[in-house]
């Protein structure tokens, strides 16, 4: 998902004595090998990391970690662990959240499976550098996402952030990594941009783990910073993992003429969200999710509604492995020329 196989691993190796794989880059034949295996209306996320799942036991892997939660992504962990035994896969499975509820007893003794000289202070000491690590990585994501559609050497924020990548992947101590990460922020603002001061802006929202792999979303990210777009996407992992609860909250009391109740995963977040950029100046919405996500197809039909009268145009984009990347390019490309004939007159 993302870049967060690096913080991670870094976690895994420092506790661990452990190899750990990074995982392949998804590719067609990850959703083929998803696709093949899998329930046929079961939601894109759950085809994606299946078929990584088989990529990874092919390339000699033996323990796999599942992390989901949610909505029905958190009973999947089963599922999919029944999907690979029958496939014929030797292996331990380490699934974080069962049906949404924390198993510490048992992942512990798992692990302590895996490496009886396991240590739990090592662990603790190791998790909050992690945490930090993940905290500091989306702020600088929220930094690029603004900026990047803007840059004047061509690849000179994804440069430098793959060199800090290897830079925190060597940090000991929180002080080092909170040192590091202020160094990195200096550079990434000294590097050289080219940015109006009244640009197209464009908000993100829509589900989770659609917004956070650029697999999914076929790189809508980098598709919008070609456009010479702003992006704003609230989604990310410090904030599902620390502040969603808290946020879930706050986005259900300023969005209560629209939703009076908790709509599941992201859904009611994403209409608070969308209120937020309609009252904030952004010049358009993108709602993005995979094929059967039941939260969001709830929700769209409220943000609709929000952008009718805020007279702020949304669009949809719904993936699944038939999706046309040239409709979807097609789409995005008729989107901001409406954008931008709006924003002239």
């Amino acid at each position: 998902m993302g870049n967060y196989f690096i913080p991670v691993k870094y976690l895994l190796t420092k506790c661990l004595n452990i190899k750990v794989l990074n995982p392949p880059k998804i590719t067609n034949k990850t959703i083929e090998l998803g696709v093949k295996n899998s329930p046929e209306f079961v939601c894109m996320p759950f085809k994606y990391t299946l078929g990584t799942f088989i990529e990874d036991l092919d390339r000699g892997a033996n323990v796999l970690l599942q992390a989901g939660g949610g909505c029905r992504y958190g009973y999947y962990g089963e599922l999919q662990e029944k999907i690979l035994k029958d496939l014929g896969y030797d292996f331990i499975y380490i699934n974080l959240i069962n049906g949404g509820n924390h198993q510490i007893c048992k992942i512990y003794r798992l692990i302590k499976k895996i490496d009886p000289k396991f240590k739990i202070y090592k662990f603790i000491k190791y998790f909050i550098i992690t945490i930090k690590m993940v905290k500091y990585m989306d702020k600088i994501d929220d930094y690029i996402r603004k900026n990047i559609g803007f840059e004047v050497i061509p690849n000179s924020f994804t440069d430098l952030q793959k060199e800090m990548f290897k830079e925190f992947s060597k940090v000991n101590s929180l002080y080092k990594l909170r040192k590091l990460y202020h160094k990195y922020f200096k550079k990434f603002k000294l590097l050289q941009v080219n940015k109006p001061k009244n640009v197209l802006k464009v908000g993100i929202i829509g589900e989770l783990y659609t917004i956070m792999e650029p697999f999914a979303n076929y790189f809508l990210e980098t598709e919008l910073a070609k456009m010479h777009i702003e992006i704003k996407r609230f989604t990310n992992a410090y904030y599902l993992l620390f502040q969603k609860r808290k946020g879930s909250k706050k986005y259900l009391k300023y969005a209560s003429e629209y939703v009076k109740y908790k709509m599941g995963a992201d859904a009611t977040d994403n209409i608070g969200r969308c209120k937020y950029l309609c009252e904030n100046g952004y010049d358009g919405i993108i709602h993005i999710k995979s094929s059967f996500c039941t939260p969001e197809i709830a929700a769209m039909p409220i943000i609709s509604k929000i952008s009718r009268e805020y007279n702020i145009p949304v669009i949809y984009f719904s993936f699944d492995a038939n999706t046309s990347e040239v409709g979807i390019k097609t789409r995005l490309e008729a989107f901001y020329d409406m954008l931008e004939m709006r924003k002239n007159k």
